[in-house]
């Protein structure tokens, strides 16, 4: 296990209250994530949900971020125990679990990153995360760890976030301001007075049992807002976003 990860900077951090500012890493690409890696981001999500991702495309982007000052945080397609389980084993620590809606959703998420009595991961001797089974004491440390965030993007998420935040093993709340927006009626408007209204809310709630509280905000405005308003854990921007951005703005030069 690398010493960059172990113990677990991230989650430390997140614990503390720190400020962290990441970056969405969406294109896929070992040589872009190496690249994006390169910029000094607290951390960066690899996303599973969103983009063309699974477990063989994520390792060797886990390995080109070796050297990188940023964190991985992964965020997996679904709440399931097996897929979270891969995920482990190759060798992330941070996972962003999308579309949290109850108690139980939470609860299941932190057992599917803990080794029995704990929890329900499986068990494997020999896997990238423990140095293919050279890490001294690794079932014994492991689980405290592994930094699990939870997305709350939903009207039963809004709902239910007093219980969800108070789920011990959930390090922060998250919000998924575009399907939070669309839950709420108000789709591709996550500027919405209402929706701004709720994402305060469920910060606070985060506040007020002693978690983090994090959003996606590719407007520097809507960051700087999120984090005078509390939130800790901000993505400011996509690989995507500014190679998109980038190359349009490029071309318009030579019109």
């Amino acid at each position: 296990m690398n010493e960059k990860y172990f113990p677990n900077p991230l989650r430390q951090r997140l614990l503390k209250g720190e400020t962290l500012i990441g970056c969405w890493s969406a294109l896929g690409s070992p040589v872009t994530a190496e690249i994006l890696g390169l910029a000094g981001f607290d951390w960066l999500l690899l996303d599973g949900e969103h983009a063309p991702n699974d477990v063989l495309s994520f390792i060797p982007q886990l390995m080109a971020l070796k050297d990188s000052p940023s964190m991985p945080v992964v965020r997996p397609p679904k709440n399931d125990p097996v897929i979270i389980k891969r995920l482990l084993d190759i060798g992330f620590y941070n996972l962003l679990i999308p579309f949290v809606e109850t108690e139980e959703d939470a609860l299941q998420a932190v057992a599917s990153t803990r080794y029995p009595p704990e929890g329900i991961r499986g068990v494997s001797v020999a896997h990238r995360s423990n140095g293919y089974g050279t890490v001294p004491d690794y079932f014994k440390t492991i689980g405290g760890n592994i930094s699990v965030i939870v997305q709350i993007e939903s009207g039963p998420g809004v709902d239910n976030v007093e219980a969800i935040a108070a789920v011990d093993g959930v390090d922060c709340l998250f919000v998924g301001p575009g399907d939070l927006s669309a839950a709420l009626g108000y789709l591709g408007q996550p500027n919405h007075p209402e929706v701004q209204k709720v994402i305060q809310d469920i910060f606070a709630a985060a506040k007020r049992h002693g978690k983090a509280s994090g959003i996606l905000a590719p407007v520097e405005e809507d960051a700087r807002r999120y984090l005078e308003w509390g939130a800790t854990f901000v993505a400011v921007g996509s690989d995507l976003g500014v190679f998109r951005s980038g190359t349009q703005a490029l071309r318009n030069k030579f019109k």
